[in-house]
């Protein structure tokens, strides 16, 4: 018995052995029926989950640009400036409104040239009757001095492609509460800013308006709306020896280089300035130009080409609006040479005429005139480089038509007239001046459209 002892343990301890190597087999098996399973599944949809994979390496990637457009770095050194979205469009707004435009309400078509146009008789001119307007100065009112025609006062310009907005003088007085418009120039300048005024005036009631002179300038105010309308007599814009109001004829006229700051005081802290200068310049072919005060005992006058010092007083006037002007808030223009009717053959008249006892148009469109079309050019070339936007208007080509509208002998004589005078009216006759109601009007309703329509060119 002692013997099998052994045996009967060895064969136990085999068939243990034996017992415990059937499960290991069995997960081996297991293990490696679930890695092929793995490996067949992975190379079956491997394609896929490298799809996946690239999604979600690419919406990372988005988010991340999308962090990055939001933030703007500065100089190397200096802070990293992180934008909030809602300032970024404040930011585009303030942009947007910087380019409007002020006094602006809407737009005129680009392809639009008030300009470029016809006359055309209107029945429902004059825009206002002489008789109703106190402010009109006597040396323009020609129905009161004995006109006998009125047809002058009713024609109206018409532009080729489309119409001029209707003048509004509500819309006039409204965008001028609490501001200052100011005509700034010679008596051409003069008759266009009464004739504003008398434009507007009907809607304000007689306590609520007035008329004062203080010197060089003229001040229309209406209370109500805290506005004034002005003229400021500077004939050449720069200093000069014609610069009183009321006395001002010389023989030898002189201007004095780089003054305009001597009248350009009065200009400041306006909203809408008009400027003119260009009659006063048709003396010769030369201007002599002061470069020291007129006070200095010591002269220093030079002699200029006319073109040449009108081109240096064009420049001075925008150098002054440049530094004194904002172009978000202000409105500057520049009204373009008004033509003169002195001589009728120009228009296939009798030689030795002018525009006494014209009372019709010039029906030509090709005439052009007479004048110094140099000086039209000068201005023209200066302002097409200013660096503020100075709006042009150019009532020269349309004014030449009007042979029939100027003063001639219907207006205040400051001197008693000849005999000769009296014998060849002729010799006296106005073809500067314009009658009022009339043309001038036209001028202010051209005014009007670039001031309250401006073409979308011009944002």
């Amino acid at each position: 018995m002692k013997l099998l002892a052994p045996l009967s343990s060895s064969s136990s301890s085999s068939s243990s052995s034996s017992a415990l190597k059937k499960p290991h087999r069995q997960l081996s098996q297991y293990l490696f029926s679930l890695l092929a399973f793995i490996v067949f599944v992975t190379i079956l949809y491997s394609e896929d989950f490298l799809c996946i994979f690239r999604q979600q390496q690419q919406q990372q990637q988005l988010k991340l640009e999308s962090a990055d457009s939001d933030r703007v770095l500065s100089r190397p050194g200096e802070a990293e400036i992180v934008w909030d979205k809602k300032e970024v469009n404040i930011v585009e707004e303030k942009e947007e409104e910087k380019w409007k435009i002020p006094f602006a309400v809407g737009e005129s078509e680009e392809s639009c040239d008030i300009f470029s146009g016809r006359w055309v008789w209107d029945e429902s001119r004059p825009l206002y009757e002489e008789s109703d307007c106190s402010y009109i100065q006597s040396q323009l009112t020609c129905m009161e001095h004995g006109r006998p025609d009125k047809n002058f006062r009713n024609w109206r310009w018409q532009p080729h492609r489309c119409q001029l907005p209707k003048f509004n003088a509500s819309l006039v007085l409204e965008s001028l509460r609490g501001k200052r418009m100011m005509f700034v120039g010679d008596s051409l300048n003069r008759g266009q800013f009464q004739s504003m005024v008398c434009l507007v005036q009907s809607l304000i009631p007689p306590h609520a308006k007035s008329m004062q002179t203080f010197g060089s300038l003229i001040v229309f105010t209406a209370k109500e709306y805290n506005a004034t309308i002005e003229f400021y007599w500077a004939p050449f814009l720069l200093e000069s020896n014609t610069d009183n109001a009321i006395v001002h004829k010389f023989n030898e006229r002189i201007v004095r280089k780089g003054s305009i700051n001597k009248h350009g005081n009065h200009w400041k802290n306006t909203d809408i300035l008009v400027f003119n200068t260009y009659l006063w310049w048709m003396t010769g072919y030369k201007m002599n130009i002061s470069r020291k005060p007129f006070d200095d005992k010591i002269k220093d006058i030079i002699e200029l080409s006319t073109d040449d010092a009108y081109r240096m007083a064009m420049k001075s006037m925008l150098r002054w609006v440049r530094r004194n002007m904002d172009p978000k808030k202000t409105r500057v223009f520049f009204t373009s040479m008004s033509p003169i009717h002195d001589k009728s053959i120009g228009w296939g008249g009798k030689a030795g005429g002018n525009c006494y006892n014209e009372t019709k148009i010039i029906e030509d469109p090709n005439y052009w005139g007479s004048d110094r079309r140099s000086i039209l050019k000068v201005s023209g070339d200066v302002l097409s480089k200013s660096k503020y936007p100075i709006t042009f208007l150019n009532i020269t080509q349309l004014s030449s038509y009007r042979k029939d509208a100027h003063t001639s002998i219907y207006k205040k004589q400051w001197n008693p007239l000849t005999p000769h005078q009296l014998a060849n009216p002729i010799s006296y006759a106005d073809c500067v001046h314009w009658c009022l109601p009339g043309l001038q009007d036209t001028w202010n309703e051209l005014l009007f459209a670039k001031l309250f329509y401006p073409s979308s060119a011009s944002s």
